[in-house]
């Protein structure tokens, strides 16, 4: 079976996020083994400070990698990452769950470190809007369950 992992930083403090995440989780059973990996989020004393902040993306990309999958394809959700179509994205998600698992990695509010964003094999903005992180890994959850139901032919995706 298919395996896709979401190795988020942070966890939802919201109830109705993690209850619609569960949704799309059991709707996936059928196409993909589909996990949630929280990664813990480095708390930075001067959010404004650039270098504490980096120091702190730094210090969460060490557990990103020991926490990724072995031999997955990364994807990095991303501001600067490639805008796609939901179809291209389910382009995506035939190509990199062919021969490998699949792993996307969301960022804390302060993003991803730079470093680990270039080692990845995609990097993926789900818009040009702006989302709380956390309402990305519920985005993503949707976006995954509509390009399993476009690649079978579903009736999901209208």
């Amino acid at each position: 079976m298919i395996s896709v992992t979401v190795l988020h930083v942070g966890d939802f403090r919201e109830s109705y996020f993690r209850e619609a995440e569960e949704e799309y989780r059991k709707r996936l059973q059928r196409f993909c083994a589909y996990r949630t990996v929280c990664i813990p989020e480095e708390r930075v004393a001067e959010e404004t400070n650039p270098t504490l902040v980096a120091k702190a993306l730094e210090k969460e990309a060490v557990r990103i990698r020991a926490a990724l999958p072995k031999g997955c394809a990364t994807v990095a959700l991303c501001v600067e990452g490639k805008q796609l179509t939901s179809e291209a994205f389910a382009e995506l998600l035939r190509e990199k769950t062919a021969s490998s698992p699949l792993c996307f990695v969301i960022g804390s509010s302060h993003g991803l470190d730079e470093r680990f964003k270039r080692e990845c094999d995609f990097r993926l903005s789900l818009s040009a809007l702006t989302f709380p992180h956390r309402l990305a890994r519920l985005l993503l959850a949707e976006q995954v369950y509509r390009g399993f139901t476009i690649l079978s032919g579903g009736i999901y995706h209208k």
